[in-house]
């Protein structure tokens, strides 16, 4: 199997996570989407990445469906529960996390444009969704040691991401300081291999 992605890409994180804490190989092809001789819409006609290319050349894409693929074609680390308020829960966390994400790279692009052609209000808007998922998942974790069930489940996967972006290219959200259990979670995910070898990188 091959991943097409960009490593500072939250989403390619996360499934390159997944595959990692599930032992399956894959070549991982560096590709920028944005890139104007891009080749992801060859394999995925929206254009944007994780896309999965299969042995027989299928193709599977948006990160959700990838990671739902990839915890049942491996029974090692099950990291979706198979049904029920378990699975439902662990599904909003990967929401939450992804929502998180969809936020602040929505107010990076915006940044990223002319000066004249961009909206303080729409930032402002992306940003405050920031903010209230942060305080989301805070809330949501409270004390525990996972952010769902009593162990490390594909909701860690995606609030680690979403965490580990807003360290990447939003130093100066102090979220760290407001919300230490969040900033525990993060370090302790940091520390496993899958996370470690995963970093964001431009």
């Amino acid at each position: 199997m091959k991943l097409i992605g960009a490593n500072a890409s939250p989403y390619v994180r996360k499934v390159r996570i997944v595959m990692a804490e599930k032992k399956i190989d894959f070549e991982h092809v560096i590709e920028n989407p944005w890139a104007p001789d891009t080749k992801v819409p060859e394999s995925n006609p929206l254009g944007k990445v994780p896309c999965l290319v299969m042995e027989d050349g299928g193709a599977v894409f948006d990160s959700r469906v990838i990671v739902e693929y990839l915890d049942t074609i491996n029974p090692v680390n099950k990291l979706i529960p198979a049904s029920g308020r378990a699975r439902v829960e662990v599904r909003c966390w990967e929401a939450l996390g992804d929502g998180m994400c969809d936020a602040a790279i929505l107010a990076r692009l915006e940044g990223q444009r002319p000066k004249v052609q961009q909206s303080a209000d729409w930032v402002a808007r992306q940003m405050g969704k920031v903010e209230q998922a942060l305080a989301a998942a805070a809330r949501g974790l409270g004390d525990k040691p996972w952010c769902a069930g009593n162990t490390f489940t594909l909701a860690d996967i995606a609030t680690g991401c979403a965490l580990g972006y807003l360290d990447f290219r939003y130093a100066q959200i102090e979220w760290r300081k407001t919300y230490p259990n969040l900033s525990k979670l993060a370090d302790k995910l940091a520390a496993r291999a899958s996370f470690a070898e995963t970093a964001p990188v431009v």
